[in-house]
């Protein structure tokens, strides 16, 4: 059953809609029509204003009827129908937001004075439109100025109503038993209400200061400042508040602006992007923004209290996006602002960042964390920001003068300019991968040319302030050469090797990129120059040629178009071959590039990573060269380290220092340095990028061996110190051995083709001889021949020998070529040798040891079975890289005597070629 004050409630309700109906009707429609001339911008807004109005007038009606209805279901079903099926009860938030709007609405038109502007048309006619509404409006006096009475009756009927709401709702409450269901609802409502009042009232307070503000300023300010949505809040001629070192004359606080009136200057400052910071002096505060930090003192500590604590609450309210509710000051003290916030700003004041906008993260009126930078001639920054400053990962557009090309830097920033890893990918279409410093490149860096461009070019090297400086390669594929040497201002300068595709090999001198001085020349048939040159490797000048079988040719030299070469100069015939080691094998670049130096820029990122503790921000700056392409840099700063990866980054410096078991210690060298995301791993890739742009292609030449074998053991060195110890090549070698094994390798492969070469003919010479024929060819003692009875037919004997003879030692040293790790090769060896020496030992029937007279010829016997191609780069490579605490002992003896079973079997005429009965070589101990 239906209480006495939902009835009253209902007839409430019934009322309130009939008033708003009549003032629709005789008021806000009259209004529309009666509006200013839509010509003038201030109408325009005056009509914009009274429209948005009348809608939320119409809303309000709308929901007051849906209340109405949901209080006569109740009294014609109160068994079906509870209390919380009334809409001011069950959905009070949403009658309290179509309030909201109507007093918003409202009091924009009351601070603009939208009634003055229409009243000042048409006032008999609204004379008798308040005659009419007299009889609507009971209470109200229609006496005064129109526009007064007009802004009367917009607002009287909504005041009465939320008070005889409260009222009834309080009667209600009270006639409900304290275990009632609906009793907290009804609490809760008449909160609400009640809060709705107090917005009401603070509202139309805020309205009026802020209409008499517009009237107390100049003409100039008031269209400077006014706006139909800002409000004031306080004033500092109300509480006195002074700025300095701006000196403004007035401090005005509005629901959106901080504003300092100084002169004819007026100071805006956005409260979205104002941080108040407390003072050590009792009566200031600090006002941080983007572009200026200024006190706000008072006379007493009361007065700073009150603004601080408005400006504060404001500032909240701005970030929010809405008043406060129920008002300004009421309910539980405000959290203070958010110290880090996401706005957009356009900055104004000279400087780098003039006319710029900046749309994203700030923390105390500083860019701080991710944003854009937009400038007005079109440069654009995305990334991240730290206190004002480009900082960590950015992407930095800069427009170039033709139409639609930009350079595009994709790198790492450090206080407002690049510094670190990145990609620039230019509008000519050059691509720059590498490091910079102070927005220049510098450092170890990667620069192509446009891939269309006429003379295409790499270069991979060091760069000091945007200038290619320091150690490099550049391949110049117009010319189909590669420079390998030093570099200053952009220029070749310095000591130099020139190799081109032709196989031609030039050492020397270069000065502001002209060869100067002497230099050698090395052709592919191995005939050598000595002397001056053309840029064209040209000989010019004075000079010496030395011919592969001695022959010199020494004199002047020149060149001319359609004459070829030109010579005045002696041939010397007499003279005897040269040794091949000194022409076949000569070295360019040894000693004359110093490997400790070449690549330093690639090491020193790395190290300062180390050095500093290994910090999250300098890991970034070790982002390797294994990533190819900008969107990938992208991808992995967005990805991030893995947190899974054992150990983690964070542990590395730790890892460095912890003590460990060699064996340990491998499997965790090899596990950092297989790992993309190890800067260990990182560094690893690195090097092998130098690596392939120095001895792949072009540098693949027989003559840079030498420079190529020393700088993998520079990198094992240099990988190795992190770990403070001497055992580079137990250890770090054989792990680091295999990402440079195929440039490495194939260079062994030129250098030694020639003996290779005879060594293939030796081993096909050998290979028709029976295996019988062959053991005894080799003056292998027939009491050592695995055969248990001599009087066997030859077939007989060839089909077991064949099957047996020293099968397992053949199959054991072909393994050699399985494996890239210079001690796993040397251990097959031994293997090989402990095979023969078992097979010895079965066939005598008793542990026999053989002496190195008795094992050459069954090494040569098994080397011959075994047909391993380029056996000679294999021992070579070995000889080279093997750990040198193996010299001298029992891999050492295995390893000569392998090189003089291949030595032996390069001999032509093999067959003709009996080895001698004793070894000129000591014991194997």
């Amino acid at each position: 059953m239906c209480s006495l004050e939902e009835m009253t409630l209902l007839r409430l309700e019934e009322a309130f809609l009939a008033m708003l109906a009549h003032v629709g009707s005789s008021i806000l429609q009259p209004l529309l029509l009666a509006g200013p001339e839509h010509s003038e911008p201030w109408a325009r807004e005056c009509l914009c204003l009274l429209q948005q109005l009348h809608r939320s007038s119409e809303q309000l009606q709308e929901v007051t009827e849906q209340s109405l209805q949901s209080l006569q279901k109740r009294l014609h079903q109160p068994c079906t129908a509870g209390l919380e099926s009334l809409l001011m009860l069950g959905s009070a938030d949403r009658i309290l937001q179509v309030y909201m709007e109507y007093i918003e609405s409202y009091t924009s038109c009351m601070v603009v004075q939208v009634f003055q502007q229409v009243a000042k048309r048409k006032s008999r006619y609204w004379r008798v439109q308040f005659g009419l509404l007299q009889k609507h409006l009971p209470g109200m006096s229609f006496e005064g100025p129109v526009d007064a009475v007009l802004a009367q009756a917009l607002r009287q009927p909504l005041v009465q109503h939320l008070q005889q709401c409260v009222l009834l709702l309080l009667q209600l409450r009270d006639g409900l038993g304290k275990s009632h269901p609906a009793q907290e609802l009804v609490t809760q409502a008449i909160t609400l209400y009640g809060n709705l009042q107090s917005f009401l009232q603070q509202a139309l307070d805020q309205a009026t200061a802020t209409q008499a503000l517009w009237h107390s300023l100049s003409s100039r300010l008031k269209d400077a400042l006014c706006t139909p949505t800002r409000r004031l809040l306080q004033d500092s001629q109300d509480v006195p508040m002074t700025a300095t070192p701006l000196r403004a004359e007035r401090v005005l606080l509005f629901d959106d602006a901080l504003v300092l009136l100084q002169g004819p200057a007026v100071h805006t400052f956005d409260l979205r992007l104002l941080w108040v910071r407390p003072r050590r002096h009792e009566c200031t505060f600090c006002v941080l923004t983007p572009e200026e930090e200024f006190s706000l003192s008072a006379r007493d500590p009361l007065g700073r209290a009150v603004w601080q604590w408005k400006v504060s609450r404001a500032v909240s309210q701005a970030l929010r996006g809405k008043k406060d509710f129920p008002v300004l000051g009421a309910g539980p003290a405000p959290s203070e602002p958010p110290a880090c916030r996401s706005v957009a700003y356009t900055f104004s004041a000279e400087g780098r960042l003039c006319q710029a906008t900046y749309e994203g993260e700030w923390c105390l009126a500083r860019p701080h964390g991710k944003g854009t930078l937009k400038w007005p001639d079109g440069r654009h920054h995305v990334g991240n920001f730290r206190w004002g400053l480009e900082h960590g990962f950015g992407i930095y557009l800069v427009p170039k003068a033709t139409e639609d090309q930009f350079d595009c830097y994709k790198c790492h920033w450090q206080e407002g300019s690049m510094c670190g890893y990145g990609i620039c990918e230019y509008g000519s279409e050059e691509v720059y991968k590498g490091y910079f410093r102070a927005g220049l490149r510098h450092g170890f860096g990667v620069l192509d040319s446009a891939p269309q461009a006429p003379q295409p070019f790499r270069y991979t090297g060091h760069w000091e302030q945007d200038q290619r400086s320091g150690y490099g390669v550049q391949e110049d594929s117009s010319r189909g050469e590669r420079y390998i040497g030093e570099w200053q201002a952009n220029q070749r300068h310095g000591l130099g090797v020139v190799v081109t595709q032709a196989g031609v090999c030039y050492q020397g001198t270069f000065q502001a990129d002209k060869m100067v001085g002497p230099g050698i020349l090395l052709s592919e048939d191995d005939s050598m120059y000595e002397g001056t040159f053309t840029r064209d490797l040209t000989f010019e000048g004075k000079g010496k040629i030395t011919f592969p079988n001695g022959f010199t040719l020494e004199g002047s030299f020149s060149s001319g178009a359609g004459r070829g070469l030109y010579t005045q100069s002696v041939l010397d015939t007499a003279a005897l071959p040269p040794d091949p080691s000194s022409t076949h094998k000569r070295q360019l670049g040894v000693g004359a590039l110093p490997v400790e130096s070449r690549w330093r820029g690639v090491y020193t990122p790395f190290w300062d990573f180390a050095h500093a503790g290994c910090p999250g921000e300098l890991q970034e700056a070790l982002l390797g060269f294994q990533v190819q392409s900008s969107r990938e840099l992208r991808r992995s700063q967005e990805r991030g380290s893995p947190e899974d990866a054992a150990g983690g980054t964070e542990a590395f410096l730790e890892d460095l220092l912890r003590p460990r078991q060699p064996a340990a210690l491998r499997r965790h060298l090899g596990e950092a340095l297989s790992a993309a995301w190890h800067p260990l791993g990182k560094l690893l890739r690195t090097l092998m990028l130098t690596f392939q742009a120095t001895y792949a292609g072009i540098g693949a030449n027989k003559h840079l061996q030498g420079l190529a074998q020393e700088e993998v053991k520079q990198h094992a060195r240099e990988l190795w110190a992190a770990y403070r110890d001497q055992r580079v090549h137990g250890l770090m070698l054989p792990l680091v051995l295999p990402s440079f094994y195929s440039e490495l390798f194939t260079l062994y492969l030129l250098l030694h083709e020639r003996e290779d070469g005879l060594y293939s003919q030796g081993i096909s010479s050998l290979s028709v001889f029976p295996d019988t024929k062959l053991l005894e060819l080799l003056d292998v003692h027939k009491h050592l021949w695995p055969l248990k009875d001599l009087r066997l037919t030859s077939n007989q004997r060839s089909s077991l020998v064949r099957d047996k003879c020293f099968l397992s030692a053949t199959e054991c040293l072909q393994k050699i070529i399985t494996t890239v790790d210079p001690r796993e090769k040397l251990e097959v060896l031994e293997k090989t040798y402990l095979e023969i020496e078992a097979t010895v030992s079965r066939v005598l029937g008793r542990e026999h040891k053989l002496p190195m007279d008795d094992l050459l010829p069954l090494l040569v016997y098994v080397v011959s079975r075994a047909r391993i191609q380029h056996l000679g780069a294999e021992i070579h490579l070995i000889r080279d890289m093997m750990d040198p605490v193996h010299t001298g002992g029992r891999y050492d003896f295995l390893l000569t005597a392998l090189e003089s079973c291949y030595q032996h079997i390069q001999k032509e005429d093999v067959r003709l070629h009996r080895l001698p009965g004793h070894w000129d070589l000591r014991d194997l101990r």
